[in-house]
């Protein structure tokens, strides 16, 4: 997930927002977690970033049925960015910390090579049996070099379009996701087709929302991006990433996007607002345009393959701090959480796309009626399939951060792409030192 938060973002997670109505604890202070020894009950804290969708799937309350005397508390921070800081700031002080703490893709070789000592080494409970129910780059990202298990994988990110039928309609471009697909087969194709949109347009609507998401989904179509495979950052002299950007640019000079800061209120509101026919969708996001753009929404979205190749954006882990109060049942609940049988039942219910390689196969034929019923088990298990191992790095999520930050600038103050691109690689060296 994300960044998204995935963001996010979040979704990133990077994802996306878990909407109102979670289950909510203080986060930042005081004890991790609660419990009543003369009863012998637990209070098990979870602290995540975006879209999780377990709470909604009803997956606590399933579990705490099938334990009832676990009582699960859910925290959230809407923007990963933010919620990474305060982890940081808690990992530091050994204070504050949940039972379970989310990690976001573009972290986790943060945690693995910089942190692995404020994680639990989950072998320790048994972890390392679990090897096989994982795909194989989703396992090594949150495995150590001598061999500790820091995180389970939740979900990854598979990468589509979304785009309003109805929209598409009003402005007299096909509707047909097949026919879609081979109109913006390249990138190139997507933004010819944003200019005949543009021209017909309804009032207050751009083809998509914003470049900076158009950036963040053209870049998770590449093996190397950031770091190359001896861990070299390479950002400022790969191609793919000059491509994405330069893409990016050319959407916000055309004047195709929306301008709006993805994770923003004003972002919010604009789903169900129709301010934007588009928008790059990696699986994690289906469950955050659900929530914003509610029931009115439903059958006015649908899904077709993304332009170009296949690609991934976000995806997230669980992990048990080592200061956590409930380690073993902290454990015992992420485990649970992402078997293949939870993780099918959260695509199904929330589109948040299985890491597991038994939930992939038992979700291969699922429809989403709120997606005009288009075959999301097939559109992104194909994209999964076809999608890049990436290299992570460790300051993955802070050069994503930089570049889009930096697209803003371009789109919403049109300040020129060369001068935005330095603003850019200032603030990467400020971040990384």
């Amino acid at each position: 997930m994300p960044i998204a938060r995935a963001a996010s973002r979040a979704a990133v997670r990077l994802g996306a927002v878990v909407l109102s109505g979670a289950l909510l604890v203080a986060c930042g202070s005081g004890s991790s977690g609660t419990s009543d020894s003369a009863g012998g009950k637990v209070t098990l804290t979870v602290d995540l970033f975006g879209s999780f969708g377990y709470k909604e799937a009803g997956l606590y309350a399933e579990y705490q049925k099938l334990h009832p005397d676990i009582t699960i508390k859910q925290s959230d921070t809407e923007d990963e960015a933010d919620y990474w800081k305060s982890l940081q700031t808690r990992l530091a002080g050994g204070g504050g910390l949940a039972d379970v703490q989310g990690v976001e893709v573009g972290r986790i070789a943060s945690v693995t090579q910089q942190q692995s000592d404020k994680f639990e080494d989950l072998k320790r409970y048994g972890a390392d049996t679990l090897k096989d129910q994982f795909a194989e780059a989703k396992w090594s990202a949150a495995t150590t070099q001598d061999g500790r298990i820091l995180g389970l994988g939740t979900d990854v990110g598979p990468e589509a379009m979304c785009y309003r039928s109805d929209l598409f309609k009003k402005a007299g471009l096909p509707t047909d996701r097949a026919e879609l697909a081979k109109k913006w087969s390249t990138w190139d194709g997507y933004l010819a087709l944003g200019k005949e949109y543009m021209a017909k347009a309804p009032a207050k609507s751009a083809w998509l929302d914003s470049v900076g998401s158009l950036y963040s989904i053209m870049s998770g179509q590449e093996k190397e991006r950031y770091y190359d495979a001896s861990g070299k950052l390479i950002y400022d002299r790969n191609p793919a990433v000059k491509t994405a950007w330069d893409t990016s640019v050319k959407a916000a000079d055309s004047g195709l996007s929306a301008k709006l800061d993805q994770w923003s209120p004003q972002w919010n509101q604009a789903f169900a607002a129709g301010s934007f026919a588009t928008i790059p969708c990696p699986a994690w996001m289906l469950s955050y345009i659900k929530g914003q753009a509610g029931e009115t929404g439903s059958g006015k979205w649908d899904i077709a393959a993304l332009p170009g190749r296949a690609g991934n954006w976000g995806g997230s882990y669980l992990s048990v701090p080592r200061a956590a109060e409930h380690k073993k049942e902290a454990y015992e609940l992420i485990k649970w959480l992402t078997a293949p049988e939870q993780q099918a039942k959260l695509f199904r219910k929330q589109g948040i796309f299985p890491s597991s390689t038994g939930a992939i196969e038992q979700i291969a034929d699922t429809k989403d009626p709120y997606f005009s019923d288009a075959p999301t088990g097939q559109i992104f298990g194909d994209a999964a399939k076809a999608a890049p191992v990436q290299v992570l790095g460790v300051h993955d999520a802070n050069v994503t951060q930089q570049i889009t930050n930096a697209l803003s600038e371009v789109e919403r103050k049109g300040v020129a792409s060369d001068k935005a691109w330095s603003t850019a690689k200032k603030g990467v060296e400020n971040v990384i030192g």
